[in-house]
């Protein structure tokens, strides 16, 4: 069985969530029609509106879907950290996982923030890319609170420092098409950790 014949044996659901996910990473959401996904996934127009009752929905899925990748991809680091330091570096090594990933056009940065700077305020899919970067500042903050039992009082502030180093990272990496700026913010996290 070819690859595409195996890819078409997935559900439409399934299917058209990996189109989608292609691209509108690849081309942005807005310029990203239904037509588009729908061929892309080899499914017929029907089959999208029998998944997701609009392109809304279908962004707002593929937006949770991109949360929970890198959310496996967190905790395939985190099971090998030992300690809470490199479970604060744990979070930087699942982005620059993120950005070593084979894209079509290339590595274009963060692909929740890029959705979300398509989409107007008050959309549901910004709420999601929202919720996703309050979570990382939350699992770099218990990171640190085991880190820094005696220091409560100082790990809300050295979270959000290092959440910002980390999205400021991704945007400099997604404009140079690598991770490089990832993996350096990482270096630069471990140091101002050593110095705690």
């Amino acid at each position: 069985m070819s690859a595409t014949e195996s890819g078409r044996r997935r559900p439409a659901r399934e299917r058209l969530l990996a189109a989608a996910a292609r691209r509108f990473y690849a081309d942005g959401v807005a310029a990203t029609g239904i037509d588009t996904i729908t061929a892309d996934a080899g499914v017929a127009k029907m089959s999208l509106y029998n998944n997701f009752s609009s392109k809304a929905e279908l962004v707002r899925a593929y937006l949770e879907a991109r949360h929970e990748e890198w959310l496996g991809l967190y905790r395939a680091r985190l099971e090998k950290a030992r300690g809470p330091r490199e479970g604060v570096l744990a979070v930087f090594d699942a982005y620059a996982d993120h950005a070593a990933f084979a894209y079509e056009h290339g590595f274009r940065g963060c692909g929740l923030l890029n959705a979300a700077a398509e989409l107007p305020a008050g959309d549901e899919g910004r709420a999601v890319v929202r919720a996703h970067k309050e979570e990382v500042e939350r699992l770099i903050a218990g990171h640190l609170r085991e880190l820094l039992p005696g220091c409560p009082d100082e790990v809300p502030a050295l979270a959000e420092h290092l959440a910002f180093l980390l999205e400021g990272a991704m945007a400099r990496a997604g404009l140079e098409g690598d991770g490089d700026r990832v993996r350096h913010a990482r270096s630069l996290a471990a140091g101002l950790l050593d110095r705690l």
